[in-house]
């Protein structure tokens, strides 16, 4: 019973470590209050730092699985921002790119796993982004790429790139509940579909990202407020690959607070979130914190 019951954790944890390597490119959390309101026209720059730590594993029915797990994920990513006076149906376009940089320490007691590595990771190209501007609400569409150019290596359990290129679609927007703008609702979806692995015949599930902010201004230079985020892979993994259980789909939600401060006289917005992890199925399950700085230039 013992080598049985052992065999079923190595084939579990087998399929974990393989599923893992084909989640979604978009960092979870990554936006939060006002994540739907785009700027107006100008140049920004957008820093985020997103570090996610967990030591907790969740099979296919949420249940925790003995791995000895150890995961620590720093990601520090600069976006560069430009929104045009170009109009659009009525809306602002821009573009925007964001360089991550990437280092995963990982440790798998049960697989005898403890790897870290750090580099470049994939980069995201958004060549349509349109922001509208209402009296009491703002919408957002954007379309782009996520584009393999961090390492990777089928072969490793730990890489900073994904191996494959993942479109991104994303919309959403921002209700304002009074005319001084100072309580709002804000909610930003994100639909990602991803292309064949590049060396091995496996296509990653699409996933769908929700993120949420509810929120208060509170005498014009801070606002603070409560987030949340989920997370759905819709579609299953394919590809003549494909060895592990691919009926698994990955789901969770997080929620936590966030406060933001505007410092005028350097035009910067500083930001600081921190969101937990629940409701998880079929992977990790931790605590991630953004601190991220907006420059407006």
């Amino acid at each position: 019973m013992r080598f049985i019951s052992g065999l079923c954790l190595i084939l579990l944890l087998g399929n974990f470590a393989a599923a893992q390597q084909q989640s979604g490119h978009y960092p979870q959390g990554a936006e939060g209050l006002k994540g739907a309101t785009l700027p107006p026209p100008g140049t920004y720059l957008k820093w985020y730092n997103i570090a996610y730590d967990a030591g907790t594993l969740r099979d296919a029915n949420g249940h925790t699985v003995p791995a000895g797990l150890d995961l620590d994920v720093f990601i520090t990513a600069p976006r560069f921002i430009k929104m045009t006076d170009i109009k659009i149906l009525g809306a602002d376009y821009g573009f925007d790119v964001a360089v991550p940089f990437v280092s995963v320490d990982q440790q798998v007691s049960a697989l005898g796993i403890k790897q870290y590595k750090s580099g470049i990771g994939d980069i995201l190209v958004e060549p349509a982004i349109l922001g509208w501007h209402f009296k009491q609400c703002d919408l957002g569409l954007a379309a782009g790429v996520w584009c393999p150019t961090g390492d990777y290596e089928s072969t490793s359990p730990v890489n900073v790139g994904k191996g494959y290129w993942t479109a991104m679609f994303s919309w959403g927007g921002t209700l304002y509940f009074d005319e001084e703008k100072t309580w709002h609702l804000s909610t930003l979806c994100r639909y990602e579909s991803s292309s064949t692995k590049t060396d091995r015949d496996i296509r990653p599930g699409d996933c769908f990202h929700i993120e949420w902010g509810l929120g208060k201004t509170i005498a014009k230079n801070w606002n603070v407020g409560l987030t949340a985020y989920t997370f759905w892979q819709t579609t299953r993994d394919s590809g003549s690959a494909v060895n592990y259980n691919n009926s698994i789909h990955d789901s969770f939600y997080a929620l936590g607070p966030e406060v933001n401060y505007f410092y005028a006289p350097y035009k910067t917005i500083f930001s600081v979130r921190t969101q937990t992890d629940m409701g998880v199925i079929g992977r990790t399950q931790g605590q991630n914190t953004v601190i991220s700085l907006t420059k407006i230039f």
